[in-house]
């Protein structure tokens, strides 16, 4: 679904997502907002787009070249009709495509009339004056209410032609909206459902069946954003630290901020900072408070605050860096997604720095993947970054809630008395090189704090050579000694290539090796959310195979980083496009490199 900004595709997008998830489909979605804020209606760059892929069985992206486009006016089409599939279904917004609409799309003549959509099924539908004529009767509705919710007659077409449940979007339309604004929504909803019922144009109804392979449980839908901060709320009430969240609004992870303000009465405090560093430093000084410190950024945000994140590494505190990343450098495509700050995450501070680094790889998962990052981050007094990106934090997908005793625990163990004669050694350490965590102002537990190195047990200030040589490498090793799981292979453990990716590449993997395993090709995947310390097995997977595939949405970092860790030649496949990894493109780089 597609057209300009103030159009409501996202609205709609969401709420046959909605629909479609209650009906009982699997699904996966792909929103693409336009990077201009303010760009000029009718243009294509201010064209907004939703993407929604469901199926009767498990879907594992938001899919190829779409089987059909909405477009609410001539620059939508003109955005989207490259990434259609020959054959596919068309539904335009005729009314839209005036002399001047279509030209300033940058046609020069109308793609209705010019040839232009030969090869697709066109469906001319008058969707703006039919909205009007629904919205007519109702009392104290204007003709600029009409004009707003031609998405939801949109919307009850595509409803009909799918036969989604209405019941679930006229509840929400109700509680959105109030008097003449959510009747004239409800008439532009029903007038689309009853255009597509009785209109001889719409002669084809698809049914899609419900997936009955699902596992049986409670699901709602939720995309990676919601995920994450039901993780971070999650971890707090198990842990029992209040969660303190310092945040500096940047796309796409301001949306993180929202979520998390609506949670007060769950004991969540967010701050707004005044900039990234203020943000930074926020957090980790809720650390130093006894509080769960979580900060959340995208792109040149991280930059600036890496000076906090190493004071946090010195200071060996817990504390939460999630990294929502986007295109690059500087500001580069803020609404399009990237996988570019990896190598930042693994080394970008000043000295030696180490600290774990995982990465969610889908919306739901990100729920699990931020509870482990605050359990590493708290076991082992250390900050931790989380990397998500744009396309993680946007989609959505039906999750299966956990049941709440199924999480692992999380144990602040707060030293909390002084040790008997003996004097507080700040930078002792348990086995897991963990030092212990003082809240201040505990009786006998005072400590010096700062960014100077400590001396080794007392944390004194120290200048000395070897025992900087030593907080060094005891820093490195509490890093490398994190527990994190084997990395799992799925496929034919004497597979001709193995393909492995991290973060958001893990769906498109798993769909292009489907595909290549119907057709008899000898495929294994597998998939890394631990970054650092990697999986102590991996050496002897990528060891194992003849051939590796490493697919990024950068210039192929990880793929660097595992040639120089364990001097496997991996092959890279690079995509820097500000788009996700398709399965069709996975698909024939395995084929390419089989054959």
């Amino acid at each position: 679904m597609a057209g300009d900004s103030g159009d409501g595709m996202q609205l709609a997008g969401s709420r046959f997502t909605d629909a479609t998830a209650v009906f009982g489909n699997d699904l996966a979605t792909l929103p693409d907002f336009p990077a201009e804020i303010r760009a000029p209606a009718g243009t294509v760059a201010g064209v907004s787009a939703f993407q929604i892929h469901f199926a009767s069985r498990d879907i594992l992206t938001p899919g190829d070249a779409p089987d059909v486009l909405v477009a609410m006016n001539p620059a939508a089409l003109k955005a989207n009709l490259g990434l259609m599939r020959r054959g596919a279904t068309i539904l335009v917004n005729e009314d839209a495509f005036s002399v001047r609409a279509v030209q300033k799309a940058g046609y020069k003549e109308s793609p209705l009339e010019d040839g232009t959509l030969e090869g697709f099924t066109v469906k001319r539908v008058p969707m703006s004056s039919l909205t009007t004529r629904a919205v007519e009767g109702v009392d104290g509705a204007s003709s600029r209410d009409a004009q707003k919710a031609k998405n939801l007659f949109a919307l009850g077409l595509l409803s009909w032609l799918y036969d989604r449940p209405t019941e679930v979007t006229e509840k929400w339309v109700r509680a959105k909206f109030k008097g003449p604004v959510m009747e004239a929504n409800l008439a532009a909803f029903r007038a689309g459902w009853s255009f597509g019922e009785t209109s001889e144009m719409i002669d084809v109804q698809v049914k899609v069946a419900r997936n009955t392979e699902v596992a049986p449980g409670t699901y709602r839908n939720l995309n990676g954003t919601e995920a994450t901060a039901l993780g971070l709320v999650a971890a707090s009430i198990k842990s029992g630290l209040p969660l303190v969240f310092g945040a500096y609004p940047i796309t796409p992870a301001s949306d993180l901020l929202h979520a998390l303000s609506r949670r007060q009465d769950l004991g969540v405090r967010t701050i707004q900072a005044e900039d990234e560093i203020a943000a930074a430093s926020m957090a980790l000084g809720a650390a130093f408070g006894g509080a769960l410190g979580v900060t959340c950024t995208s792109g040149p945000g991280l930059d600036l605050k890496t000076e906090t994140i190493g004071l946090a590494v010195m200071l060996e505190l817990p504390m939460l860096i999630i990294d929502v990343q986007r295109a690059g450098p500087s500001t580069g495509m803020p609404t399009k997604t990237e996988q570019s700050d990896l190598l930042q995450a693994l080394y970008g501070r000043h000295g030696e720095s180490p600290l774990p680094v995982l990465a969610s790889s889908s919306p739901g998962q990100s729920f699990e993947m931020v509870y482990e990052a605050v359990r590493i981050a708290v076991t082992y007094r250390t900050p931790v970054i989380l990397l998500s990106d744009l396309f993680v934090a946007n989609s959505s997908e039906p999750w299966k809630i956990p049941a709440a005793s199924s999480l692992p625990a999380i144990n602040p163990r707060f030293r909390t008395s002084p040790p008997g004669e003996d004097p507080f050694l700040p930078y002792a350490r348990d086995d897991r090189l963990a030092r212990p965590w003082a809240i201040p102002g505990t009786p006998g537990l005072a400590h010096r704090i700062g960014g100077l190195e400590k001396a080794d047990g007392t944390g004194a200030i120290s200048y000395d050579g070897p025992n900087h040589a030593r907080m060094t490498e005891l820093r490195e090793a509490k890093v490398a000694g994190i527990e994190v799981p084997d990395v799992e292979v799925l496929g034919e453990v004497d597979a001709d290539l193995l393909v492995l990716g991290w973060g958001s590449s893990y769906g498109t993997i798993r769909a292009g090796a489907r595909r290549v395993r119907e057709r008899g090709g000898r495929v294994a995947t597998a998939h890394l959310h631990h970054l650092n310390p990697m999986p102590a097995n991996l050496g002897e997977v990528l060891r194992s195979y003849e051939r590796v595939l490493v697919p990024e949405m950068n210039s192929g970092q990880l793929a660097h980083e595992l040639r120089a860790k364990y001097l496997v030649p991996v092959e890279s496949y690079a995509k820097v496009q500000g788009q996700p990894l398709l399965p069709s493109e996975m698909e024939n780089e395995i084929w390419q490199r089989l054959s």
